[in-house]
């Protein structure tokens, strides 16, 4: 005969522990967005303690955060340059007026040329270095004749007056030796590698990717390819947050699809917490009686609470085994607004990368409505003519919509209906 345990235990589960009434937690705390944000900061933290770097060649760094301050080695530009194709002078050769000077010996880039003669001037490319007597460029173009003369030929040039300093790129002009090239924490894209090779820099310090274990649950839910039969969904959510961690920095470990066992997922935690940083679940968070990360969590330090959002009101925050843990709701679009409103932004801010998402204000092309006390995040277009359409409705379970969209439009707290027309704040995904 089965115990009273066993009845209360429904078909197709494998056999989770219900709580007892001495175990059901106080009413859930409903929080703000910014205040859970803040306790996600909270537990993400110890992440950063001890600091966990590495120094990498600058092409590795791609793509990484800076975890040192680089000051400039040396001068940008390292000497004063020619900004244009054309004749070095002494401004003060042709302070009345128009003027005739003797040609001079040319200054090719990537030599060092000879000083400038008073009354000449010198033949020069662009990015050459300045000869030592010169303070000012005059393009080719200006020049009569508009032509280099030929190599060796003793001629004559007619030149307009130029100001001293004009089209020449002084030394230390763009970056000083000594000055802050990159502060700690800076994303580290092609345009600041580019700056780095350039003071030749050639290694740098980076933060070491943090390793998450990636948990999605359920017993209704089946790997893509796998045979579905009636009553079981393809999994899209480990798909969906591998994607955008990867794309954010992360190392992913794929615990796979975990049934709804809270013996099976704390085993798969307990085997994982040597190796990773960090744990993301999704699913068994909401309020039913059987939600698996909730049971495997009553022994542990982690808060469910509903944030007030839409979609994604459910969360689960705090630690296993001294692991931080983030526990996303199931719906898809659900786990992914999660990951960008509560891991995305502090992955930021703690790692110096991913970057943050562009944030714009545009005008809607139609009205909408929404749920006063939360702060909803729709899915939209932004339109050729500047102005953002509604991509499907408030759904959490809308993938076509949120595959076709382009931007996250949200509505803060207090807005119950916004009319077309109106400005909403977007993030550009």
């Amino acid at each position: 005969m089965q115990s009273n345990e066993e009845q209360l235990t429904p078909p197709g589960r494998n056999s989770p522990r219900p709580r007892t009434t001495e175990e059901r937690p106080p009413p859930e705390e409903i929080r703000s967005v910014s205040r859970h944000v803040r306790a996600v900061r909270d537990v993400l933290r110890p992440l950063l303690a001890p600091p966990r770097t590495e120094r990498v060649p600058v092409m590795e760094a791609l793509g990484r955060g800076l975890a040192e301050t680089i000051l400039a080695p040396m001068d940008l530009p390292p000497f004063d340059n020619s900004q244009m194709d054309g004749f070095a002078v002494r401004s003060q050769d042709l302070a009345d007026g128009h003027g005739t000077l003797r040609v001079g010996a040319p200054g090719p880039a990537g030599a060092v040329p000879a000083p400038l003669t008073p009354g000449t001037a010198a033949p020069i490319m662009t990015g050459a270095m300045m000869p030592a007597g010169a303070d000012a460029v005059i393009p080719i173009e200006w020049a009569v004749p508009p032509a280099f003369p030929t190599p060796g030929a003793l001629t004559t040039v007619t030149l307009p007056p130029p100001t001293a300093g004009a089209f020449v790129r002084p030394r230390g002009s763009d970056v000083a030796a000594g000055d802050c090239a990159l502060t700690c924490g800076t994303y580290l894209g092609p345009r600041q590698l580019g700056l780095l090779s350039a003071l030749g820099v050639t290694e740098v310090l980076v933060h070491q990717k943090a390793t998450v274990l990636l948990v999605t649950t359920g017993d209704e839910v089946v790997e893509p390819g796998e045979r579905r039969t009636p009553g079981k969904i393809n999994d899209a959510n480990n798909t969906l947050l591998e994607a955008s961690m990867r794309e954010a920095g992360l190392i992913v470990v794929r615990a796979g699809i975990i049934r709804d066992s809270p013996d099976v997922l704390a085993e798969v935690l307990k085997r994982h917490a040597p190796h990773i940083d960090l744990v993301v679940t999704t699913g068994g968070v909401s309020k039913g009686a059987y939600e698996v990360v909730r049971q495997t969590m009553l022994d542990h330090p982690v808060e469910f609470s509903h944030v007030e959002i839409q979609p994604g009101g459910p969360q689960g925050l705090g630690s296993f085994d001294g692991i931080p843990v983030l526990a996303f709701p199931g719906n898809p679009v659900s786990c992914l607004i999660s990951f960008e409103m509560f891991l995305r932004p502090l992955l930021g801010e703690l790692f110096g990368t991913p970057t943050p998402r562009a944030a714009y204000r545009a005008r809607l092309s139609q009205p909408l409505t929404s749920p006063p006390r939360k702060h909803q995040v729709r899915r939209g277009v932004l339109l050729p003519n500047g102005t953002v359409r509604l991509e499907g409705g408030e759904g959490s379970h809308l993938l076509g919509a949120l595959a076709r969209s382009d931007v996250l439009i949200h509505i803060p707290v207090g807005i119950s209906e916004l009319a077309e027309g109106e400005e909403v704040e977007i993030w550009v995904v």
